[in-house]
């Protein structure tokens, strides 16, 4: 007979002292630790080319662009996570004392890949949802041309933007900016 464990429930403090010795990032997702996917060189090449086109933009506007190593709370659905780059309208709003963690993206980006593709547009970005200061939530597929922009109209109704065609722009209205999706594609593969 095989005797099977429960597994661990860790406490948000817990997960945080963790995560500082931590090789690799984790999520934390109501109380279980999971490990964070690798990424690809298409990834870091599209998070790479996001960084370029948008923080001296945002930067002259006074916000904030944070990639891949800044952690979100979620203080709702009790999940920490590391999205791909986040946007802040103004200055970050810190979970406790800690500078690694904010509370207020009004913009996400993922870059979605085979092995989060599903988790990207479903339970995450059920997660995202609960957070009041969140105004767009953009996945860009790392595989094929193909960008979908969520933009929420109220607690309840986002609209969705597909974008597909290299001529093509995104517009953040939440922080006036727009981005051709050529210069997000630029060195991923031949267009």
């Amino acid at each position: 007979m095989v005797t099977q464990l429960a597994p661990k429930v860790y406490t948000p403090k817990e997960y945080l002292a963790l995560e500082l010795e931590a090789e690799n990032r984790h999520e934390f997702i109501n109380g279980e630790i999971r490990q964070m996917a690798g990424g690809t060189t298409k990834y870091n090449e599209l998070i790479t080319n996001l960084s370029v086109l948008l923080k001296p933009t945002l930067r002259k506007q006074g916000k904030r662009f944070y990639s891949e190593n800044v952690r979100l709370w979620i203080p709702i659905v009790n999940v920490f996570t590391y999205p791909d780059v986040m946007i802040l309208a103004g200055e970050p709003i810190y979970y406790e004392e800690s500078q690694t963690t904010i509370t207020n993206p009004v913009v996400i980006f993922e870059v979605l890949s085979n092995s989060t593709r599903d988790y990207d547009q479903g339970q995450k970005f059920r997660f995202y949802r609960s957070l009041e200061t969140l105004q767009e939530y953009v996945l860009v597929d790392q595989e094929r041309c193909s960008v979908m922009v969520y933009q929420r109209e109220n607690a309840k109704e986002w609209n969705l933007h597909i974008l597909e065609e290299f001529s093509e722009v995104i517009r953040l209205k939440s922080v006036a900016v727009e981005v051709a999706l050529p210069d997000i594609y630029d060195g991923v593969f031949n267009q």
